[in-house]
């Protein structure tokens, strides 16, 4: 295992010394899973983007990082771990992945749509599953090799950004990353600490907000991604996005009996910078307010 990663660990990890043997076993899960971490507040993350799909809506080819961004994240210590993920497949993966998981005891908690329209059709898979890490990675291995989803390989090389990120972060009025067409934020709306079977969640892995937006020309944009809040929240934050022209393309679950309880709004939009960016602001100050 490389330094950083080593060092990686530790830092996400402060809940569990690192020792050698510990940073073994996490080495051997990204061996499994055939990825490397990636950093994450308090957890660690694996990405599997389908970059083998080439996905479009309408005239639009979205960015693998706009909507394909499958991931497995594992919260606690390597004996004692948690996982979480979000599985992107074909409808003619689907039943054949759910039929792994089943028989891998890997819980599905959600099955839905994150976008309308979209060629070819995909459904999103969230998975939970508790034990040792390196098991957990086993059998989450033998889901993901139901799919044609590319993994053993170097990412590609950061691309230039041509997104305007000023303009974008300014708006919403936060911070995030760029690479090439597309910006990301990411957020945790959810000031409630969040509870599953006796045990407080990390933030981040279980209430957080992405929100992905990718530079069609300088005149337009699409966005998508996904609110996490809490019940009394779910319908000021729907209001805000179909007001200002953003489509609801899913509210449901992605755990189940987590307390309170989480409901995840995803959205899709296409237009002008100010409409997308004025409508994703407003419903994240319908997320923020109260009760």
């Amino acid at each position: 295992m490389s330094r950083a990663l080593v060092l990686f660990v530790a830092a996400t990890l402060a809940s569990a010394p690192v020792d050698a043997q510990q940073s073994a076993v996490w080495d051997s899960v990204g061996r499994i899973l055939q990825a490397s971490p990636t950093p994450a507040s308090g957890y660690v993350r694996f990405n599997f983007p389908r970059r083998d799909l080439t996905l479009r809506v309408g005239d639009v080819a979205l960015s693998p990082r706009l909507a394909l961004g499958a991931w497995a994240g594992f919260s606690g210590t390597s004996q004692q771990a948690m996982l979480m993920g979000d599985l992107v497949v074909t409808e003619g993966e689907l039943l054949s992945v759910e039929a792994a998981l089943d028989s891998q005891h890997i819980a599905i908690t959600g099955v839905h749509d994150h976008l309308v329209g979209e060629s070819p059709r995909m459904t999103y898979l969230h998975v939970h599953g508790e034990g040792s890490a390196v098991e957990l990675a086993r059998r989450l291995d033998r889901a993901l090799a139901r799919t044609a989803t590319p993994r053993g390989v170097a990412a590609p090389a950061a691309a230039s950004v041509t997104i305007d990120t000023a303009t974008v972060f300014g708006a919403l009025g936060t911070s995030g990353t760029a690479n090439g067409t597309v910006a990301q934020i990411n957020l945790v709306l959810v000031s409630t600490p969040v509870r599953l079977h006796g045990e407080t969640l990390v933030p981040a892995l279980a209430a957080g907000t992405p929100i992905n937006i990718q530079a069609v020309a300088a005149d337009r944009f699409v966005t998508t991604g996904d609110f996490a809040v809490t019940g009394d929240h779910v319908a000021a934050v729907v209001g805000a996005l179909v007001t200002h022209g953003i489509t609801t393309t899913s509210v449901h679950n992605h755990l189940i009996g987590e307390s309170p309880p989480l409901y995840y709004i995803h959205f899709w939009a296409d237009g002008a910078p100010a409409a997308v960016l004025g409508g994703l602001k407003a419903a994240l100050d319908a997320a923020r307010s109260g009760p």
